[in-house]
Formats: structure tokens, C-alpha cells, sequence
């Protein structure tokens, strides 16, 4: 498949000026900062929920309290590590090796994942940046890291649907950021 044949559609969950400012134009996309925290699921990238409003809304409420907003994407993958894709599960398995071993040989500790349902992902995210890094360094550059989680509850006795299953995405190439809008959040609906 091209390398930029895959268009999706991402949400942002940010402040309500971060918003505003990107959607007027008056802060340029080339703007946007990646996030750099060590408990970053997919490492180092701008963060969207795939074809999720609704819970890119949720943690933009949770993170900016009266505050919140969430801004919608059109991205252009590029060349993806999609851990939904055996190739990249299995170079990141590759590469776990030698990040573990460099760990060893300084006598050092690995990165754990914390928290609630392991929700501090410094290992995955070492893991993934280093493996990123070190593909770079061979000249194999990738603009987005995508990746699916089993995260939350069941949502009925005996299943292994989960409450927050989703798909993210980490764009590290802002240029892949093709455009922005303003999605419609009107979720009050019930059966």
C-alpha cells in the first residue's frame, strides 16, 4: 500500500483557547507542540483519538476542568508504525530486546507502566521512542505511531468488549496534519 494512501479522521482534546486559536488560524498547526511525557502511550507525537469525539472530549474534561475543548483533524498517516500491523509488532518486539539488554548492562531498572489499568506507559513509551530513534538513525523515518487499546471495563458479564477500547494515533510529522475543524458533539442520545 502507498505510504500515503491512509486519510483518517482524529480528535484532540485541549483547552478551549488552544482551540479557539488553531481553528481561527491565529496559531498555525506548525504550532502545535508534540507531547514529550515519559508516560505517553506511543511516545513523542501530537495526540488524537481515531474517529472518537466523544473521548477525546471526556479526557479534555478531565485534564482542563471548565476549560475544555476538542479540535477535529484530517491526517495523513505517511509512513505508520501501526502496532496493528504485524511488521511493526514485531520490530518493536525486536527492538525491546536490545532496549532491555542496555538496561542490564548499566545495571539499571526498566521503565514500568503505573497507575490506574497501567495508564503511565513509561516503559511503552521508552520502548517506542527508542525503537523510533534507533530506526531513524537508519534512515527509516516514521511520521505517525497508531496503536489500539483495550482500556476501561466490560461492558456486559463475559465479554472482552471494553468501555474505552480505542485507537490512537501519535503524528510526530505536523506537516501530515492536512487540516482542522470543529466537530459536532451532540451525543444525547439514548436507545
Amino acid at each position: 500500500m502507498d505510504k500515503f494512501a491512509r486519510i483518517v479522521v482524529g480528535y484532540h482534546g485541549c483547552s478551549r483557547q488552544f482551540a479557539h486559536d488553531i481553528l481561527l488560524g491565529t496559531r498555525p498547526i506548525a504550532d502545535w507542540e508534540l507531547s514529550e511525557n515519559a508516560y505517553d502511550w506511543l511516545g513523542k507525537g501530537i495526540y488524537f483519538w481515531e474517529h472518537s469525539p466523544e473521548r477525546a472530549l471526556r479526557w479534555a474534561q478531565t485534564k482542563y476542568p471548565g476549560d475544555f475543548s476538542v479540535v477535529g483533524a484530517i491526517i495523513q498517516l505517511g509512513r505508520c508504525f501501526d502496532l496493528m500491523d504485524e511488521t511493526s509488532t514485531l520490530i518493536l518486539k525486536d527492538s525491546y530486546k536490545a532496549f532491555e539488554s542496555s538496561f542490564v548492562e548499566v545495571k539499571e531498572a526498566l521503565p514500568r507502566n503505573e497507575g490506574r489499568q497501567s495508564k503511565l506507559r513509561k516503559l511503552d513509551c521508552a520502548v517506542i521512542n527508542d525503537c523510533i530513534d534507533q530506526l531513524r538513525g537508519r534512515n527509516i523515518i516514521y511520521d505517525t505511531v497508531r496503536g489500539a487499546f483495550l482500556e476501561g471495563e466490560p461492558i456486559f458479564d463475559g465479554t472482552s468488549i471494553s468501555s474505552e477500547t480505542h485507537i490512537q494515533i501519535a503524528v510526530r510529522n505536523i506537516d501530515l496534519i492536512l487540516g482542522v475543524f470543529r466537530p459536532n458533539l451532540e451525543t444525547n442520545w439514548t436507545l
